[in-house]
């Protein structure tokens, strides 16, 4: 077996996504403080945040049809082009003596909906910049996870001390700056079949439906979409009640700092970990270990002492670390090449857009029972929705042989649908 990092491709593609990956986070950060600083208003930071969001959940399916539709290595280049210059359009504003909301906020739409395309063109490249499918494909999603890991914990910190250090503006001056560096990166990758097939080129409409047909033939992943929807509704259940609970109750802000650097860490060891585990059933175990998220959440309802929640929520995250790298490895394998994006960016927007719904909810819980209630409601939630997948026969009963060869389109799923011949239009 080859490692990933052998390979100079992937080497390339790794460099550039870890860039990007960090540059996004960056932002919410920094964003947030200067926007808050230039206005003093929570109304100016929610309409700036809200464009951000709202353009990369709107932007997601179409993002799919366009990373299908045209060459792989171009529109992630694209991508990253698209922030250089909102990045450095942003900086300008901050830097300026009368930053524009207004500009800053339109900007940042355009920077969402470019990093829409991002997400929704990642697994494409991986499976073109590394050949062949098993070991190999799932090391190298490892790998891609735990830069993410990497990139969540040292984001906000990087921001915090670059704006310490040089201010808000030239932090978006540096961001921009880490876009271009990954789009060299990526200008520099070379991957073989990067075409996308003739009939791919349909219209837009067409290529959405192909998308969610793609998704509908398989049980196994849109059921498991519920879950992941499900999981990061209740994830944001307690991220919006868990600092308050924590401050108030549990013994102050070092206790929910404790708590988040012990989901970095356990995000960070679940990654590593799905670089060398084989599972059989990789949708069963996968949908199995996020089911862990409902420990934190019945430790928050009943105040249990700050060890356990420290301990509780590194368990939760390393399931979710565990998670990302065996899921993706399993849609590569499973899903055809030619509508990969488009399924994948089903599988982000709506676990995207259960975000929201838990931060907005969280509240109105809390005021009408208060935080017992919403994380023991999203405690049995999560662990029924996760761990009830496997009552579904497609999940259970995916498995991935181990390739005969080492061509890309070798590895066929055993008891779910075979590539290429799914009946129904992630």
């Amino acid at each position: 077996m080859t490692h990933p990092l052998r390979l100079r491709d992937f080497r390339l593609l790794f460099v550039s996504r870890t860039m990007s990956t960090l540059s996004d986070a960056l932002v919410p950060t920094a964003l947030s403080l200067a926007v808050v600083e230039a206005t003093g208003s929570a109304t100016s930071l929610a309409v700036v945040l809200g464009c951000a969001l709202g353009a990369r959940l709107l932007t997601l399916p179409v993002a799919g049809v366009v990373a299908d539709r045209y060459d792989t290595r171009r529109v992630a280049l694209g991508a990253d082009l698209v922030r250089v210059l909102t990045q450095a359009l942003v900086a300008v504003q901050l830097i300026g003596p009368h930053p524009s909301i207004a500009l800053i906020a339109v900007v940042q739409a355009v920077a969402g909906a470019a990093s829409a395309v991002g997400l929704a063109n990642l697994s494409p490249l991986v499976i073109r910049a590394v050949p062949g499918s098993g070991p190999e494909r799932q090391k190298a999603n490892s790998l891609m996870g735990v830069a993410k890991s990497i990139s969540q914990l040292a984001g906000p910190a990087l921001a915090g001390a670059s704006i310490w250090a040089v201010g808000t503006g030239w932090v978006f001056v540096l961001d921009s700056a880490a876009f271009a560096v990954s789009a060299a990166m990526m200008l520099m990758v070379r991957l073989s079949g990067e075409a996308a097939p003739a009939g791919a080129r349909r219209p837009v409409l067409a290529g959405l439906a192909e998308g969610w047909a793609e998704v509908r033939a398989r049980d196994w992943y849109w059921i498991s979409l519920i879950a992941h929807a499900t999981w990061n509704f209740a994830a944001n259940v307690l991220l919006t009640l868990g600092p308050l609970v924590a401050v108030t109750e549990l013994g102050g802000p070092g206790t929910w700092i404790a708590v988040t650097q012990a989901g970095g860490i356990g995000l960070l060891a679940g990654s590593l970990v799905a670089g060398r585990a084989r599972p059989r059933r990789p949708i069963l175990a996968g949908n199995l270990v996020l089911a862990s998220y409902a420990v934190p959440l019945a430790l928050f309802a009943v105040a249990a002492p700050v060890p356990l929640l420290v301990a509780g929520y590194g368990i939760a995250m390393a399931g979710l670390g565990f998670l990302n790298p065996t899921w993706q490895t399993a849609v590569q394998t499973a899903v055809p090449q030619h509508v990969l994006a488009r399924v994948a960016s089903y599988d982000w927007l709506v676990s995207l857009a259960a975000q929201p719904l838990g931060v907005i909810l969280a509240p109105i819980a809390l005021h009408a029972w208060g935080a017992e209630a919403p994380f023991a409601a999203a405690a049995v939630l999560v662990a029924v929705v996760c761990a009830g997948t496997a009552l579904a026969p497609g999940v259970r009963n995916l498995r991935l042989e181990r390739p005969r060869e080492t061509g890309p389109d070798r590895a066929r799923p055993l008891g779910g649908v075979p590539r290429g011949e799914a009946t129904g239009t992630s």
